[in-house]
């Protein structure tokens, strides 16, 4: 039995959509005695039923803050308490807008939330971003202040310098990276726990299962899959996606828009 791990936004979804092959492909898989979790930088709260549609065996998310098998949480990471608190000061004194994000909600002030209505898709778009701006505002929760939150992670829209400059304000317990939310400006990014990572998931559920890392398969193309690919048994690259990522896999196959993880799972043998 193999365990396969996949991220969501641009390797099993294309833009919050998940094509119709994707979901079978998961199924055969499924049905052939393997296990499949969604392994995403998404909070819980914003893993939508749409993308859990396929059936999973769980979902790794937070980029790695957080665990679930079976319905049953084994992992939840957040920020400690100091650390937390001193985030959003820092954050809120460089005037960034930002989603506070949990397992169990996006939290934001009024104006995050106000400039969110503004840049998402209106009710009759289609096109690029718009499932995944659904999935963001279905999460929101709206709130008069961001103190004394729990949480693993947070989107920031905006601020009033680059984000890679803030950071180290902070200090080094945390970092930066580009947002998967694309066209936000300065200042737009993820600001997350710095020991943690896609791998610090995936170990937490493979502990729970009694596996190993060469037990697993892994399925990405962003830079926040670099662990991931790194330690999984079989990394599988998708193509355009990040460089370390393409020279991390051991096969690369075609994005979600041409349905490649029905090819790669061809390829290993596992539908």
């Amino acid at each position: 039995m193999s365990v396969i791990f996949l991220d969501v936004d641009g390797t099993y979804a294309s833009h919050g959509e998940v094509p119709p092959a994707h979901e079978e492909a998961v199924a055969r898989v499924r049905a052939n005695g393997h296990q499949v979790f969604l392994c995403t930088g998404r909070s819980r709260s914003t893993v939508s039923d749409r993308l859990l549609a396929a059936g999973f065996d769980g979902v790794v998310g937070g980029a790695g803050a957080y665990a679930e098998v079976g319905g049953e949480v084994i992992h939840d990471v957040s920020f400690p308490r100091e650390l937390a608190d001193r985030t959003i000061d820092v954050l809120l004194e460089h005037h960034a807008q930002m989603l506070v994000e949990a397992p169990e909600a996006i939290y934001v002030l009024p104006q995050a939330a106000e400039l969110m209505d503004r840049r998402a898709p209106g009710a009759d778009a289609s096109g690029a971003q718009v499932a995944i701006w659904e999935d963001l505002l279905a999460a929101r929760r709206v709130v008069d202040s961001l103190q004394g939150l729990d949480f693993a992670k947070i989107v920031t829209l905006s601020a009033g310098r680059d984000l890679g400059e803030i950071v180290p304000l902070i200090g080094d317990e945390v970092a930066a990276v580009e947002t998967s939310i694309k066209d936000l400006g300065r200042g737009a990014g993820e600001v997350y726990l710095s020991h943690i990572t896609k791998a610090v998931g995936i170990q937490a559920v493979l502990d729970h299962l009694g596996l190993t890392a060469a037990d697993a398969v892994g399925a990405g193309d962003g830079p926040n899959d670099l662990e991931m690919l790194a330690m999984v048994g079989t990394a599988i690259g998708i193509e355009g996606g990040h460089p370390g990522v393409i020279a991390e896999a051991d096969i690369v196959v075609p994005g979600p828009e041409r349905a490649g993880l029905v090819q790669a799972f061809a390829r290993l043998g596992l539908s």
